[in-house]
């Protein structure tokens, strides 16, 4: 599996950006030297899977001719950054993404070695040692992965992240600061509780100009204190949980030359997966397209590979990656939408009006048989799952309602399952922990209400707890904030009272 990050240029920039061009070049790879599908990943990546040892020199030498990079893929190092992919072109959105760019370039990064490894090949003879300002000579202790969201828009699940960044609106629609959060990780080991997820907490509001320093000294704190002899506890998480926030904000202080402020109150709007056709504010438009658990693959009727290609090669839109593994096409003009709209249908791609919600909003990570870390099926399984539970649901009469559901192959939580108003997060083959009391914002971490469920038994499962949410939800509150809100107590003996009376 080879892992690329959004639009790659010098220096790389964030939020799943690639242009036509380069969405092209990419579709090309993945048909000469991987298995033929794209996959959109819940960090606004693409994988490419399926690629040979002996073609992977070629397909990332290729893929870097496409001004794309793997760098940052993995390894100790910041990973790509995300951000709210919404083509907007308004001042907010325009200093916001200037912001992430500089904070990109400084946490790059700026080892020759990659360049060495599969590219040219050329070693650099320098008596000078290589400069790494940020990483020095060891890197960091684990993985560190960055989010930036807009004010009321948490479609990149901040909570989940290392650090994340909360850009707020000022006057006349200006960036006026960032909310800054550390300390979330959704990575865990089943039956070693000394390891577990984590939400991010709110530890200060800097000024714009104050970002990248922010950003560079947090991960700096971090490198100089994870944990170096455990991986299992090496996240940002785990530092925070040992040391207290109060200590990390300090450190943190420590290592700037202006002052912290007290983070401002969050609100969030109901997450807006940015699909369908949308006004850019430029004359141009948008339009988000559903492609199920990111897989842009030509199957049956929905042939989303060959789509995707003729319309980026007439059209020529730009390209974005969603937190949600879905696909922006933005920059179409109001004369092109009949075009697309007529391309769309000729491959099979339904409007997103005509899809669930409950198949919408769901998730998973690609698992077996293309992740070596996984112990059961997620993406192979959940489009039967899904349709199984959308059918119960419509049948319910709550078709209508947003509820999120993810599901994962094993506990390290790639598709956010943790964050879900439902999670299914794999045990062993055909197993699942099926978690509850999330919420759709994706702001509060569910729990395990039924361990190692077969597969087969999740949809009666669930039946009796939707019936129960029906009947007696309040007005307008959502599946899991109902969850939460009477607990998994009320809840069985609810179900178990329901039961005697039948």
């Amino acid at each position: 599996m080879i892992a690329t990050g959004g639009k790659r240029r010098a220096p790389r920039d964030s939020g799943g950006i690639v242009s036509a061009d380069a969405y092209l070049a990419h579709d090309d790879i993945s048909r000469r030297w991987a298995n033929g599908t794209l996959r959109v990943t819940t960090r606004q990546d693409f994988q490419l899977h399926g690629v040979l040892k002996g073609d992977l020199k070629k397909s990332i030498a290729a893929i870097n001719q496409a001004l794309l990079t793997t760098l940052g893929g993995c390894g100790d190092v910041e990973r790509n950054i995300m951000c709210c992919p919404e083509p907007k072109t308004d001042r907010f959105h325009e200093q916001a993404h200037l912001a992430i760019a500089a904070m990109v370039a400084a946490l790059t990064p700026r080892t020759g070695a990659y360049h060495e490894i599969w590219l040219d090949g050329q070693v650099v003879d320098s008596s000078e040692p290589e400069a790494e300002p940020l990483y020095g000579e060891q890197y960091l202790p684990r993985k560190f992965k960055t989010t930036v969201a807009l004010e009321g828009d948490n479609c990149v699940d901040i909570y989940a992240h290392d650090l994340a960044l909360v850009a707020m609106r000022g006057d006349a629609g200006s960036v006026r600061g960032f909310n800054v959060l550390v300390g979330g990780g959704l990575g865990r080991t089943h039956n070693k509780p000394e390891t577990f997820v984590a939400v991010a907490q709110p530890m200060a509001f800097v000024e714009p100009d104050q970002v990248v320093d922010v950003a560079h000294a947090v991960v700096a704190v971090q490198r100089d204190y994870g944990d170096r002899s455990n991986r299992k506890h090496a996240r940002l998480k785990y530092t925070i949980a040992d040391r207290g926030l109060d200590w990390f904000r300090g450190e943190v202080q420590a290592r700037l030359p202006f002052a912290l402020h007290a983070p401002e109150p969050l609100h969030w709007e109901p997450v807006d997966d940015h699909l369908g056709w949308h006004d850019q504010g430029d004359g141009k438009l948008y339009v988000g397209l559903y492609i199920e658990n990111g897989r842009i693959a030509d199957v049956g009727e929905v042939r989303s590979r060959a789509g995707l290609r003729r319309i980026v090669e007439e059209i020529r839109p730009q390209v974005r990656l969603t937190a949600q593994q879905n696909v922006i096409l933005a920059g179409i003009a109001p004369a092109q939408r009949p075009r697309v709209e007529a391309l769309l249908a000729e491959h099979g791609m339904a409007r997103v009006e005509s899809i669930p919600h409950a198949i919408r909003y769901a998730m998973a990570c690609p698992a077996i048989p293309t992740c070596g870390l996984a112990v059961a099926e997620a993406e192979r399984v959940i489009p039967s799952l899904i349709r199984q539970i959308a059918s119960m649901l419509d049948e319910l009469g709550l078709a209508g309602e947003r509820i999120s559901f993810r599901m994962s192959g094993c506990p390290n939580g790639c598709s956010r399952p943790y964050l879900g108003d439902v999670g299914f997060v794999g045990t062993t083959l055909g197993k699942y922990d099926v978690m509850l009391a999330g919420d759709f914002e994706g702001t509060r971490l569910n729990r395990v209400y039924a361990p190692n469920v077969p597969i087969g038994d999740i949809p009666s499962l669930l039946r009796p707890i939707f019936i129960e949410f029906r009947s007696n939800r309040r007005p307008g509150e959502g599946f899991g904030n109902w969850v939460e809100r009477i607990g998994f107590d009320a809840l069985r003996e609810g179900l178990a009272a329901t039961e005697a009376i039948a």
